[in-house]
């Protein structure tokens, strides 16, 4: 006779050491490799970016539609190395009926047709992403109180052409300032401009250039460009401050970038307003794009020897020589000294 028990009572005691209703608690790391396949999101919706505020993002969707609604978005764990700026086009998927209280999901961004930046100063490459796709740059300076810096201009034309916009100039407080010397240093320019004072905005001038566009507003702090949008968007509600009678520095009143839109009778574009900044780093920038700022200079550089640096040690520039000449006017000298002070931060 078998040591074992008879086969009825043999399936009893297996029973008892069955593992199938064992729960063990999941690896942390996972019980296998994860997956680097991504789901697709075919069905995902396109959306605007139309500000950033602490880790959500306002959307836009359905745009220019009966549906067209604003929705409070975060991000995908998948893009959280990735920045997503003000102008940006991006995918969404999750609650997007925009009621109280919904969340939808960024899931991808949509390839950027340009990307304006700026780093800390001129020796840090570290970029910082300020707009996506705007075509559009609206510079704001005051004539006086704080003093109009040509410097800072300069820097915003390299940065604008660098990224592939369009860059305008709008100069206020004229009732204080003759703006006339200020910008003769941009007569070589092919720059529109526009002129301001407390008394009169030139609101519908404006609008008129910046309908159909995505158009960014720089400018430095205190210069009246918080006020400036506050008149071309009605209801923005843009912050504004005052200028330190001491120092002559403009205070920081707005603290994020957004997008609002701007319309008239002949359609509606966006306006994207920016902080004020007293400093525009191009460290990010090769300086073969900052010649292009410099659109007259462009041009007689075409005659100029392989490899010319334009610094005032070099030999036989066409445009230093183009300048000695008298080619360029009065303004020449002072065009041919702001791209060289700025070719020189390059310079190694």
């Amino acid at each position: 006779m078998s040591w074992w028990a008879d086969e009825d009572d043999d399936e009893d005691v297996l029973d008892a050491y069955d593992e199938a209703s064992i729960r063990s608690r999941p690896n942390p790391k996972g019980n296998r490799p994860r997956s680097k396949q991504r789901p697709e999101h075919t069905d995902a919706q396109i959306a605007r970016v139309l500000g950033v505020d602490r880790g959500r993002y306002t959307i836009l969707l359905d745009e220019n539609t009966p549906d067209e609604r604003q929705v409070t978005s975060t991000r995908a764990s998948e893009l959280r190395r990735q920045a997503i700026v003000t102008g940006d086009r991006v995918a969404v998927v999750g609650d997007t009926t925009g009621d109280e209280g919904t969340l939808s999901r960024i899931v991808r961004i949509e390839p950027r047709r340009t990307l304006l930046r700026r780093s800390a100063d001129d020796t840090d490459e570290v970029e910082r992403v300020i707009v996506a796709n705007a075509d559009q740059m609206l510079i704001v300076v005051a004539a006086a109180n704080p003093e109009p810096r040509t410097r800072l201009v300069d820097r915003y034309l390299v940065a604008a052409f660098d990224a592939g916009i369009e860059p305008m100039l709008c100069v206020t407080k004229i009732d204080l300032a003759d703006p006339a010397p200020f910008l003769e240093n941009f007569a070589g320019l092919d720059l529109p401009v526009f002129t301001s004072r407390e008394d009169h905005i030139p609101v519908d001038e404006i609008k008129a250039a910046l309908v159909g566009h995505d158009t960014v507003v720089v400018g430095h702090s205190g210069v009246g460009k918080s006020t400036l949008v506050n008149e071309i968007v009605p209801g923005a509600m843009r912050a504004t401050g005052h200028v330190n009678v001491v120092t002559g520095r403009g205070r920081h009143t707005s603290s994020s970038t957004v997008s609002l839109r701007v319309e008239n009778e002949n359609g509606r574009g966006w306006v994207i307003d920016t902080p004020g900044v007293r400093s525009f780093g191009l460290g990010h920038i090769n300086s073969d794009s900052i010649l292009k700022a410099f659109t007259d200079l462009a041009e007689i550089a075409e005659d100029c020897p392989r490899g010319c640096t334009h610094l005032p040690d070099a030999p036989d520039c066409a445009i230093i020589e183009a300048v000695e000449a008298g080619r360029l006017g009065d303004t020449g000298r002072a065009r041919l000294d702001s791209l060289q002070r700025l070719l020189a931060t390059f310079a190694t």
